[in-house]
């Protein structure tokens, strides 16, 4: 089993021994999920760049804390949607690939269709 099957597992028997599946629809997970996102910019707000970069050892661990949050729902809602999101992110990788050819993209931050 890998780490994030056993997460996968980690939270279904956590949500079940409370009975929380009733409040886990799609929906639920998704609004959970950027409310979480939301929380991790909180880390971010007000600062420079290069503050960003070199996170005080408090803002550090609530970053920490936060991406575990986003992880942990969005993990839960691959599995409500029967999604492999490592799969998902191989294949979102390649056609990013395509989208992004290093002779066009490398050095600028222009999206795909302004290349």
């Amino acid at each position: 089993m890998t780490e994030l099957e056993s997460l996968r597992e980690q939270l279904r028997d956590f949500a079940a021994t409370r009975d929380w599946d009733q409040f886990h629809s799609p929906k639920n997970l998704a609004m959970a999920l950027s409310v979480e996102a939301g929380e991790l910019l909180e880390t971010f707000q007000w600062l420079t760049e290069d503050e960003s970069r070199r996170l005080a050892p408090d803002a550090l661990a609530a970053a920490s804390d936060e991406i575990a949050d986003v992880l942990l729902y969005l993990i839960r809602l691959s599995d409500k949607l029967d999604i492999d999101p490592i799969g998902a992110a191989n294949r979102k990788l390649l056609a990013n690939a395509t989208k992004y050819p290093v002779d066009k993209a490398r050095g600028n931050s222009r999206k795909y269709t302004e290349l």
